[in-house]
């Protein structure tokens, strides 16, 4: 479980996030949408640690996150996976090397346990045929799912993950979606993802959170979305409906 509880954020004297409070369920995936500028991406890197909140607190289950000293911080951040939009992979590197590296930095296992490791992690994506191939050789959905692999190399409690289907195509993005929820279930982890794409809302979606203008506007169940009373969830699920008509058609 992780929980935000009375987020802040601001830049420049803006506030991004206000009086932001939620629970991310464990085993579940867990959504933040809305529009792009809604706050999304920073709620997910206050969560993880990347940002600094101005005021509030983030939780992992009974420890609280922002309150720990630079030494325990890094401790838990070893039970933290991310999966970052662009994929964040070592160019230089080949997948096995690239799945290996936070292995390397962080798990104090030998080479060989790492390269065991690396190997089961590629295996659960369907990349094991790849390990020796440089990232450029690769597609984006493998691409994507080498990322995956190294996401969940450490074995986290606590999988993030930063707009995983940007920039796949339709179906391409359905097999990364499907793939996130088997390995959250699969590994009873806490996974929080950040989207706007309704396909993933309502395919893989346990619990949903709608930003709008930084503060947390609606909370619920994906079959609660269609049946919400509320004017902004609907102008977005409406709008990122028409998207897809219209790319669609193209």
């Amino acid at each position: 479980m992780v929980a935000a509880k009375n987020i802040y954020k601001s830049f420049n004297g803006r506030y991004v996030l206000e009086d932001i409070s939620a629970t991310f369920e464990e085993g579940k995936t867990n959504l933040i949408i809305g529009q792009s500028g809604s706050g999304k991406t920073v709620l997910l890197k206050c969560l993880v640690g990347l940002h600094q909140v101005d005021r509030g607190e983030v939780w992992f289950h009974d420890v609280e996150y922002t309150g720990l000293l630079h030494r325990r911080r890094s401790e838990l951040r070893q039970q933290i996976g991310v999966l970052f939009q662009s994929g964040a992979l070592f160019d230089f590197a080949t997948v096995e090397g690239n799945v290996m590296f936070p292995l390397s930095m962080f798990s104090g296992i030998s080479k060989g346990e790492q390269r065991d490791r690396a190997h089961a992690c590629l295996e659960r994506v369907n990349l094991i045929g790849a390990r020796k191939l440089r990232i450029s050789e690769l597609s984006g959905g493998m691409q994507k799912r080498a990322a995956i692999a190294r996401a969940i190399s450490l074995k986290p409690k606590y999988l993030f993950c930063d707009e995983p289907n940007s920039g796949l195509d339709p179906k391409t993005a359905i097999l990364i979606d499907a793939l996130i929820k088997e390995i959250t279930v699969e590994n009873n982890i806490t996974t929080i993802i950040n989207t706007h794409d309704m396909n993933s809302v309502m395919e893989i979606g346990d619990k949903i959170i709608f930003l709008h203008n930084g503060k947390k506007w609606w909370e619920g169940a994906k079959n609660d979305i269609l049946d919400a009373e509320n004017v902004e969830l609907n102008e977005f699920v409406f709008a990122n409906s028409l998207a897809k008509k219209a790319r669609g058609m193209m």
